[in-house]
């Protein structure tokens, strides 16, 4: 069983969409990372920080899907981030309402010492001086490091941004984000220019087009699935970021070949995340369905053609 070191944000959301709106509930992208790597045979912990409001329900949705909290910080008379949004009509642009780090603010990681060995580490949206810390804690180097980044800290964290880059194996970020990243409107030459940068990969994601993956000169498509119904797309990309981390850290095998079986097991999450709101959808999900849904994927890619 290969060992996952998640670092990410366990959150409150409060969520608008054309479809219907939420209090306070369960988020953050070490949730979402979490839940999804979950379900594959995989030995998972988080590194994330949260205020005594945080409900002991929450946690035990965690612990009871075998993901190590020993590093989840609670903080006594804290408050846990909170984020409050509002979805568009095409569910592909939001406003952000409200943003409060709360504990977040003055997080200082600690990596616990039973995952100082982990085979991959996947560093959800943070600070990039956090997920600094933790690459600096590690005692021996993963077979992997994953960084899933956003504009936020493009815009407000350039330089520290960077340094990370350079240490990482692979970069997952949205096409818009790539563009931003390198100056660069063809995804293709964007993924080159990042290749400079330090990463091996290159993972760019596309919503509800799917995603690329990059390695030298090799490029892998894969689709999304169409999907009857979307309510929700909060979680999407760290539900997309938590299978493909937990794929590669449960086989044990990071080869090019490998890496594109990863994309489609987290695009397959990702696909019924955006069902329900929040992690209701993934919080009930069950093995058979996933299966059923990875066929699905493969009737989508698969045809013959006689060529010439």
């Amino acid at each position: 069983m290969g060992k996952l070191l998640i670092v990410g944000t366990v959150a409150f959301d409060a969520i608008e969409t054309p479809f219907g709106k939420t209090d306070k509930i369960l988020g953050g992208a070490a949730t979402f990372i979490g839940l999804a790597a979950s379900q594959f045979d995989v030995d998972s912990a988080i590194i994330s920080v949260v205020g005594d409001d945080f409900p002991q329900d929450y946690i035990d949705l965690l612990t009871d899907r075998k993901i190590d909290i020993s590093a989840l910080e609670i903080v006594k008379g804290g408050k846990t981030f909170f984020w409050k949004g509002l979805y568009h009509n095409d569910l592909n642009t939001r406003d952000t309402l409200a943003t409060e780090l709360n504990v977040l603010a003055d997080f200082k990681p600690v990596v616990p010492k039973s995952y100082n060995d982990a085979d991959v580490v996947m560093l959800g949206n943070l600070h990039p001086f956090v997920q600094l810390s933790v690459i600096n804690q590690l005692k021996k180097r993963p077979k992997l490091i994953i960084l899933d980044t956003m504009n936020f800290w493009m815009d407000n964290a350039l330089d520290e941004l960077m340094e990370v880059i350079k240490r990482v194996d692979v970069l997952t970020i949205n096409d818009e984000e790539a563009r931003q990243l390198t100056g660069e409107y063809s995804l293709v030459k964007a993924a080159q220019k990042i290749f400079t940068m330090g990463p091996k990969y290159v993972v760019i994601k596309k919503g509800e087009h799917g995603a690329l993956l990059f390695h030298k000169d090799q490029i892998f498509f894969a689709p999304a699935l169409p999907l009857e119904e979307v309510f929700d797309p909060t979680g999407a990309g760290d539900t997309f970021a938590g299978g493909f981390a937990g794929y590669l850290a449960a086989s044990e095998d990071s080869s090019f070949e490998n890496m594109k079986k990863a994309v489609i097991h987290g695009s397959n999450l990702a696909s019924f995340s955006v069902e329900k709101f929040g992690t209701e959808r993934m919080l009930k999900l069950n093995h058979k369905e996933i299966k059923e849904r990875l066929h699905q994927f493969k009737r989508l890619t698969q045809f013959d053609i006689e060529l010439q």
